[in-house]
């Protein structure tokens, strides 16, 4: 049996990994040119953890980011609001909240890989099947077969579109700027995380080991110009004037040219995710807003749910 697996983010990768764990032949087709090394953090729950766990991918042993040993809630101006029992919840789960640069998770899911192959620069067009194979032709008209296609390619997923026809993307009306840098800060202890929280706005930050800290920033925008973010760091930095200093000490501390704009967008959930032999994963299924730690979870743990000796089941 042979999967092919449209996208090489986080979900993607994990699926292939899971289904070579099953003995399926795998081979993953991304867009992008080249192995994504940039981007923000993530704050990986308890949930996926344990999920790469079982797949031998433990993040605290092969030192790939930084467990969470506390996180607090906290005003703009950085008084405390409330202590999360991060280290009760990790221990009662059975698996810990890890912190994590999203650059490392990627590189260190794709040696997992070994030899699977990994082709770079194939964009997917579209998919054709019938009752003995999923044909995927790229945009440069490359075919690629396999038994199945699992759509990890994101929000704005060919396959999806192959699938389901042309549908929206939910704007949600703020913007989210995202960076990592080496910093060290009193209020940011080793394995900490805090979010304040002002008016039409948050603030995220949080220690993914090696001196280095993941930050995020939001501020609402009008919905009629959704992310035309044109603006600097000096323009960051005045939308969080008079805020905590730890906050603008990082985003001083950060390069202009590190510091990533992003949409706040996803899309409508369907009831169902596939068709036949091919089904969608991560942010190409349910695509969600950056509010609850976990959109790359979410990805990790419906990878696993792989295929021994059939398709996948399309109301999954």
């Amino acid at each position: 049996m042979k999967a092919v697996v449209a996208g090489a983010g986080i979900g993607g990768l994990t699926a292939a990994i899971a289904l070579r764990a099953r003995g399926i032949d795998v081979e993953v087709l991304e867009a992008a040119p080249a192995p994504r090394a940039e981007g923000g953090g993530l704050g990986l729950a308890s949930n996926a953890t344990k999920v790469l766990a079982a797949l031998g991918l433990d993040l605290p042993k092969a030192g790939i980011g930084q467990v969470c040993t506390g996180f607090s809630l906290r005003t703009a101006r950085g008084a405390d609001l409330r202590e999360l029992p991060i280290r009760a919840i990790a221990e009662e789960l059975g698996s810990p909240v890890v912190n994590v640069r999203r650059g490392d998770l990627l590189t260190f899911l794709r040696d997992s890989l070994a030899d699977t192959p990994v082709h770079y620069g194939a964009r997917v067009d579209r998919y054709d099947h019938d009752t003995t194979a999923v044909r995927v032709t790229l945009a440069d008209g490359t075919v690629h077969t396999g038994d199945v296609l699992v759509g990890a390619d994101g929000i704005r997923s060919a396959v999806r579109a192959r699938l389901t026809g042309p549908e929206p993307v939910l704007d949600h009306g703020y913007t989210c700027w995202i960076a990592t840098t080496p910093f060290t800060h009193p209020r940011l202890p080793e394995g900490g995380a805090a979010h304040y929280w002002g008016r039409g706005q948050r603030f995220g930050l949080i220690d993914v080991g090696g001196g280095r800290a993941y930050w995020w920033g939001t501020r609402n925008t009008p919905r009629r110009a959704p992310h035309r973010w044109t603006g600097g760091k000096p323009d960051i930095l005045r939308c969080y004037d008079g805020w905590a200093d730890e906050v603008r000490a990082v985003i001083e501390a950060t390069p202009e040219t590190d510091i990533l704009a992003v949409p706040a967008q996803d899309r409508a959930f369907r009831d169902t995710w596939g068709e036949g032999p091919v089904t969608l994963l991560g942010d190409a299924a349910h695509p969600m807003l950056t509010s609850l730690s976990q959109g790359a979870g979410t990805g990790s743990r419906t990878a696993t749910r792989s295929p021994t000796t059939s398709p996948p089941d399309p109301t999954r």
